[in-house]
C-alpha cells in the first residue's frame, strides 16, 4: 500500500475538520423519527404509496439542492415531509451522518459508496447522472512552478480516499504514467484542501470548478494557478443506507424523490442566468463573470436508461483503488439498487437521457 502522510495541520484546518465531523454526527439530535414502515425485501417491488407522516432527511451541500428545488418550484411537489436539508457534501461526512441515523439520502460521486462498503457499511445507489466533461481542476499552492501533471512527481498531493477528488487524482496519475511511489499522498478530506493549499502544506489539490475562482482571487497574485485535467468524474448519484431502503415507507419516498431531483437538475441547466445570480453570486460570493464561467463549465446532465456503463465505471474504480492497496477488491454491482434504474431518465425530456 502506498505511503500516505498527514503532516501537522494548522489550527484552522483542524478546527474545520472537527466542526465538519461534529456537524455530521450531531445531526442525530434533529433527525426525523423512523417512519415505522414495514420491512421491505431487497427483491420486492418498490411501493407506490407513501404513508402519511413519512419523512426523509436529504443532504444539500451548501444549500444547492434545496435551492434548486425552491427556484424551480419543484419543492412544492415533494409528497412527503423533508425533516431537514443538512449541509453535507463530502463523502466522509455523508457516511458519518448515515451511520448516525441522521441522514436518509446523500448526493455524491461514485467513490463514497465504494468506501462505505470498504468500511463494512452497506448502502445502495438509487439514481445516476452521468458526467462527460471534467468538473475538477488541480490547483497549486502559492508560488508554485508546477505546470502540468508530469510535474507532480516528488510533490505532496492532497488525497482523499473516500471522495471523488481522490479518484480524479489517481486517474490523472495513472494516465500520466506516474506511480504512487513517485508522489507523496497527503491524506485529507476535501474540506481541508483549501486550507492545506493556503498554508503550503500540499503542492497540489483537486478542486471543484466552483471552488477555483475564490481561491485564485485570494492567491492568484501570489503565483497560485490551476492545471486543467481531462479526467472525468463520471458519476453523480443519489445513495442511501440499505437500512433506509428496507423501510417500505422511506423507500417509497425515495422513489418519489428521484424524478423530482432529476427535473431540478435539468432546470438548473436550462436556467443558467437564474442559477448564476441566485446561487453563485448571492450565496457563494463570487462575481457575476466568475459565476457565468463556472456555469459554462458545468456539464449537461445525462440520466441513463441503463446503468450498465455506470456499473462498469465503478468496477474500474474499484480495480484502481485495489491495485493501489487502498481497498480490497469486490464486485460493485451489489451497490446498485436497480429497482430505481428507470425513474430518473423517465422523468426528463429525451435530450437528457443517455
Amino acid at each position: 500500500m502506498p505511503a500516505i502522510s498527514n503532516p501537522r495541520i494548522d489550527r484552522r484546518l483542524l478546527l474545520r475538520s472537527v466542526l465538519a465531523t461534529g456537524a455530521a454526527l450531531g445531526l442525530g439530535s434533529c433527525a426525523a423519527p423512523g417512519s415505522g414502515g414495514a420491512k421491505l425485501a431487497a427483491d420486492a417491488s418498490l411501493p407506490k404509496s407513501i404513508p402519511t407522516g413519512t419523512s426523509l432527511s436529504i443532504a444539500s451541500a451548501l444549500g444547492a439542492e434545496q435551492l434548486q428545488l425552491q427556484l424551480s418550484g419543484l419543492i412544492k411537489t415533494i409528497p412527503f415531509t423533508v425533516s431537514g436539508w443538512p449541509n453535507l457534501g463530502a463523502g466522509p461526512d455523508v457516511l458519518a451522518a448515515f451511520r448516525a441515523g441522521s441522514l436518509d439520502v446523500g448526493i455524491n460521486a461514485g467513490i463514497p459508496p465504494i468506501e462505505a462498503h470498504n468500511q463494512g457499511y452497506e448502502t445502495r445507489i438509487v439514481a445516476i447522472n452521468l458526467t462527460r466533461t471534467p468538473t475538477y481542476v488541480f490547483a497549486t499552492k502559492p508560488h508554485s512552478t508546477i505546470e502540468s501533471v508530469d510535474d507532480f512527481r516528488g510533490k505532496s498531493l492532497a488525497f482523499s480516499q473516500g471522495q471523488a477528488q481522490g479518484v480524479v487524482l489517481l486517474r490523472a496519475l495513472q494516465k500520466a504514467g506516474i506511480s504512487y511511489k513517485d508522489v507523496n499522498l497527503v491524506n485529507l478530506t476535501s474540506d481541508q484542501f483549501l486550507v492545506a493549499l493556503e498554508a503550503g502544506q500540499v503542492d497540489i489539490a483537486p478542486l471543484a470548478v466552483s471552488q477555483l475562482p475564490n481561491y485564485l482571487n485570494s492567491y492568484g497574485k501570489d503565483g497560485a494557478h490551476s492545471i486543467d485535467t481531462d479526467v472525468v468524474d463520471y458519476l453523480t448519484l443519489l445513495w442511501a443506507p440499505l437500512s433506509v431502503l428496507q423501510d417500505s415507507a422511506k423507500a417509497a419516498a425515495i422513489a418519489a424523490f428521484v424524478p423530482i431531483w432529476a427535473k431540478a437538475t435539468v432546470w438548473v441547466h436550462e436556467n443558467p442566468a437564474d442559477w448564476e445570480q441566485d446561487y453563485y453570486v448571492k450565496t457563494q460570493s463570487i462575481s457575476a463573470a466568475q459565476a457565468e464561467r463556472v456555469v459554462q463549465l458545468s456539464p449537461k446532465p445525462w440520466f441513463p436508461t441503463s446503468w450498465d456503463s455506470a456499473i462498469a465505471w465503478e468496477k474500474q474504480t474499484v480495480e484502481l483503488l485495489a491495485e493501489g492497496g487502498f481497498i480490497k477488491s469486490f464486485d460493485p454491482t451489489e451497490l446498485f439498487d436497480r429497482r430505481f434504474e428507470s425513474l430518473a431518465a423517465a422523468a426528463v425530456p429525451a435530450t437528457y437521457r443517455s
